[in-house]
């Protein structure tokens, strides 16, 4: 009975930081779309820096549970420069704090409010999110056959041609990696083998589409491409065996002491532009990720194990750029449901705001 009662508590622990980011989202939306009207006439580029800055607000608040509140430590290694710039990131993907990940780096160099990812198509039919994900500078993208090549090139083409400070968040590989799956791994490795490419272990196969387009796209505007390797301890069973990263939920329960993230930035220069090119380069890419992987899951050394090569440095946010905006954003909520005619305005933003925002990216996204 007691055990039960504390691995309830335990898993309880999730609950309100999920409570405050999902409630916060019909005043995020509410506070969006207002401006959006507002800026209807306003060049796009003053309609951005505002979006971008409502959108660093809300991150920020997402980043006070992901940093502040678990008190996970941050391990940088490489070389995260400190001012922003604009980049492509591309990155491992293992699980959906992949997203958090790219946060957490760029709110170190100033450069939140100006992360955008490409995502999978199915996740636009997120409530409010999906409408809003694309709003910001995000892209759908479907696979193989279906992906629309022509779609995310003109949307890319519009931000370069408006300015839009651009922090690009890709995962090459399409699919997350769950050493679990083992017949998405054997196949993954399958089609490396038969495209003559090494075999990797704890990463996927990449898929260069996405990325070329990305770059191709907008090669004259980006600084950099970062290639981040993202490692979560505590995902080694008691054989030694790698197991599967953590949920959004079992890692706001605490579940992970530590983020290693190896970063290596790669001036554009030294990315190849032909696609058959790009393809290898990418393909080598993700075979210097094996390698770091490898080391942190198997190295012989224990002592070597858990860690990347190279030196680390801790890295903590400080509760100055979080705390405001979770004051802000719960404030506000708090205060909307405080009266009936914010409880009745809240209740139909969830749900106008959801039916209308499924309308447009069946449409436009």
């Amino acid at each position: 009975m007691l055990l039960s009662l504390v691995l309830h508590l335990y898993s309880l622990r999730s609950v309100l930081p999920a409570a405050v980011m999902l409630g916060s989202a019909p005043t995020y939306l509410l506070a969006w779309g207002a401006w959006r009207l507002l800026s209807a006439c306003l060049p796009a580029r003053v309609y951005q820096a505002v979006d971008d800055r409502l959108y660093c607000v809300y991150q920020s608040m997402v980043l006070f549970f992901f940093e502040n509140y678990t008190g996970v430590q941050i391990l940088l290694y490489g070389d995260l420069p400190k001012n922003k710039e604009n980049i492509i990131y591309l990155a491992n993907h293992q699980c959906t704090v992949d997203w958090i990940v790219a946060d957490i780096l760029a709110i170190r160099q100033g450069a939140l409010g100006h992360v955008r990812y490409v995502l999978k198509d199915g996740l636009k039919w997120l409530p409010l999110y999906g409408c809003y994900f694309s709003q910001h500078g995000g892209i759908y993208v479907k696979r193989s056959a279906r992906f629309r090549e022509k779609e995310m090139r003109q949307k890319l083409l519009s931000y370069v041609s408006a300015g839009t400070p651009m922090y690009l968040v890709i995962f090459p590989e399409g699919t997350r990696y769950n050493p679990e799956l083992t017949k998405v791994i054997s196949a993954s490795q399958t089609f490396a083998a038969q495209e003559g490419l090494p075999v990797l272990k704890h990463v996927l196969t990449p898929r260069v589409k996405a990325t070329h387009i990305a770059f191709d796209s907008m090669k004259n505007y980006l600084d950099a491409v970062y290639d981040v390797t993202v490692a979560f301890e505590g995902t080694v069973d008691d054989k030694g065996q790698r197991k599967e990263a953590p949920s959004m939920v079992e890692f706001l329960c605490k579940d992970c002491p530590k983020i290693h993230i190896h970063v290596a930035r790669i001036d554009k220069k030294d990315v190849p532009g032909e696609r058959d090119f790009m393809r290898r380069w990418l393909h080598e890419r993700f075979e210097i990720k094996d390698k770091l992987l490898i080391e942190f899951y198997d190295s012989p050394d224990p002592d070597r194990r858990n860690r990347f090569p190279g030196e680390s440095v801790s890295s903590k946010l400080s509760l100055r750029k979080t705390l405001p905006s979770l004051l802000v954003l719960s404030g506000l909520t708090a205060g909307m449901l405080a009266t009936e005619a914010g409880r009745k305005l809240y209740v139909k933003t969830w749900l106008y705001g959801t039916l209308l925002g499924c309308l447009w990216v069946s449409i436009k996204a």
